[in-house]
């Protein structure tokens, strides 16, 4: 594909995909979500990738869909998603209730971190929601603005932010839009860490670099399935299913290596790539 509004490179094991309208503090369009789609993708289909980093260029996240976009929901008097093409389908296929907009992110076996370094408004909050970490900036702002737009909780936005800051913060953030900065964000568990704006990127990185180097992509990856599965079922198929698990990964290289590293008391040295993780 070519790139006009996502910038993609690799380096270390760490894939980063930046957002690039910072003119418009990388308001969300069409085009976007299929450059977004497709970058992910190739990370998810790269077994040198062990991580991927989703941020902002410029001093925004993602300031949520175009005002030019709105304003031709307006005209027209009905939705469009301004997609002209196909989009990939990273995460798909693993379990149907990840097979939609924005919860593909629970499919993938690769984890994605959010450095939210800017305003992050309407869809830019369900992009950085639906990540499996969230860094921010101090001064980064947050909402989800659909309450001042006349529109619902945004793409399973009603789902997601109960399970990341309990029912009464996201009935706050979902009834009143209003914005939340990241100090804020980091007590209400929204985001994971916040760091002043000069820090973002390298604690962001420092924790990457750590999932890539540290840790095994089998884990991740089977940890990241399990999390997301597990959030629909009851603990007792928590258990067997972890149990299941066991049995399988106790015989794979990687826990070999695991256990020799420890011995020596050395860093780990994992193949690259997670075999697509595991079905839990």
């Amino acid at each position: 594909m070519d790139l006009k509004v996502v910038r993609y490179a690799v380096d270390d094991g760490v894939a980063t995909l930046t957002l690039n309208r910072p003119d418009r503090l990388n308001a969300w369009t069409g085009r976007m979500h299929e450059e977004y789609r497709w970058a992910l993708a190739r990370a998810e289909d790269d077994p040198a990738v062990r991580v991927v980093v989703v941020t902002g260029a410029g001093r925004g996240f993602c300031a949520g869909a175009d005002t030019a976009a709105l304003d031709g929901h307006v005209s027209a008097g009905a939705y469009d998603s301004g997609v002209r093409a196909p989009l990939a389908e990273p995460g798909y296929g693993v379990r149907p209730e990840f097979d939609h907009a924005f919860a593909f992110h629970f499919g993938m076996a690769t984890p994605v971190l959010a450095a939210v370094n800017g305003p992050a408004a309407g869809v830019g909050l369900v992009l950085a929601c639906f990540a499996d970490l969230r860094f921010a900036a101090l001064d980064a702002k947050l909402t989800t603005a659909s309450g001042r737009l006349g529109l619902p909780a945004e793409y399973g936005l009603s789902w997601v932010l109960p399970r990341l800051v309990g029912t009464g913060h996201a009935t706050d953030l979902l009834l009143s839009s209003r914005v939340v900065l990241g100090e804020e964000a980091e007590r209400m568990g929204l985001v994971n860490r916040a760091v002043p704006g000069d820090e973002l990127l390298g604690v962001t990185y420092e924790y990457a670099r750590h999932l890539a180097t540290a840790v095994s992509p089998r884990a991740t990856a089977t940890a990241k399935r399990q999390i997301y599965a597990d959030l629909h079922g009851d603990v007792g198929t928590s258990v067997a299913r972890a149990e299941d698990l066991l049995e399988t990964m106790v015989a794979e290289p990687d826990f070999a290596e695991g256990v020799a590293a420890l011995k020596a008391r050395r860093v780990p040295r994992f193949a690259d790539g997670p075999e697509g993780g595991t079905d839990a």
